[in-house]
């Protein structure tokens, strides 16, 4: 598993998995499915994401968010959308 996760600024932290799977829920907030689907995407997309990063050393959080949307265009690109449209909100404020 990852150990660090090198952030925008060079800063490192401890990898912690739910905060993969608390992004990815964020995002499906702002859409209207399903509990149950909403469930199922978050445990699929994080299940991938958090396996390809078994045995890596430090990774960057870029790639990871890289990783989480490119999972997320294949599953649910509603979410994807979703994600990227958050993004540049919180870009212009």
């Amino acid at each position: 598993m990852a150990n660090e996760i090198i952030k925008k600024g060079g800063v490192k932290e401890m990898f912690e998995p739910d905060k993969i799977k608390r992004s990815i829920t964020k995002a499906i907030e702002r859409i209207n499915m399903p509990e149950e689907r909403k469930e199922q995407i978050v445990e699929e997309v994080s299940g991938i994401v958090i396996s390809n990063l078994k045995e890596r050393g430090d990774v960057e959080s870029s790639e990871i968010r890289e990783s989480i949307l490119s999972e997320l265009d294949r599953v649910a690109p509603i979410v994807a959308n979703a994600w990227r449209e958050y993004e540049q909100n919180k870009i212009k404020e």
